[in-house]
């Protein structure tokens, strides 16, 4: 059970930082970023999906491996908090620099 959670810090540090990252920008498009909540989710289980074919893919074309014991458990956490703050990036940038350009509002 020790080797299940014993991975290096970075990896704490990288999902804390896109989950903090993701709270700020929700928070920051306060109109439009709580109603998509399940947009969000729909996007986060359809990116985990196609992140875990990757690997898949990866491991068993020998691209690369994990040794035995030693997969990092917070990957895929990191993986849907990477995918959410992606989200939210992207409508943040379509929000306030490609809609503020072309004056569309």
């Amino acid at each position: 059970m020790n080797l299940l959670f014993d991975f290096p810090q970075n990896w704490v540090i990288l999902f804390f930082a896109f989950l903090l990252i993701w709270a700020v920008l929700l928070v920051t498009r306060k109109t439009n970023g709580r109603k998509e909540v399940k947009e969000q989710v729909y996007l986060a289980v359809a990116g985990l999906f196609a992140l875990f074919l990757m690997e898949v893919f990866a491991t068993q074309s020998n691209l690369w491996h994990y040794i035995p014991g030693d997969w990092p458990v917070i990957l895929w956490p990191t993986y849907i908090a990477a995918i959410l703050f992606g989200y939210q990036l992207l409508r943040f940038i379509e929000e306030n620099l490609i809609v503020k350009s072309v004056d569309i509002r």
